[in-house]
């Protein structure tokens, strides 16, 4: 009976679970909240999205270039170049990941 009752209450919470560990697309306001103030660790790099636009990518020596949010989109500009490149951001327990027009994904998990 009570394995029973156990695999009820598993059925029941499994779209739950399941939703848990999916990747979820942000709209703009989710995106700015998602990175203002924040930073993210990719591996072997990592990168700071400050409050007024500023980002720092540190690798081998930091990289410093804008952020803004587009729309629903996440877009960054480095120097010297003055064009911006856009992207779609999904986020998951405590990790984004941003996509590319041509589909490269790039994910990182917040530092704390």
């Amino acid at each position: 009976m009570r394995a029973m009752t156990i695999g009820a209450v598993l059925f029941a919470l499994w779209p739950m679970l399941g939703q848990a560990e999916e990747w979820r697309a942000l709209d703009g306001g989710a995106i700015k909240a998602a990175l203002e103030g924040r930073s993210l660790n990719y591996g072997d790099a990592s990168q700071n999205f400050a409050a007024g636009g500023v980002t720092v990518y540190s690798a081998d020596q930091p990289s410093t270039g804008q952020w803004r949010v587009d729309g629903d989109q996440f877009c960054s500009q480095w120097p010297p170049s003055d064009s911006w490149s856009c992207y779609d951001v999904e986020a998951k327990e405590g990790a984004l990941r941003f996509i590319g027009a041509d589909g490269a994904v790039t994910q990182g998990t917040y530092m704390e």
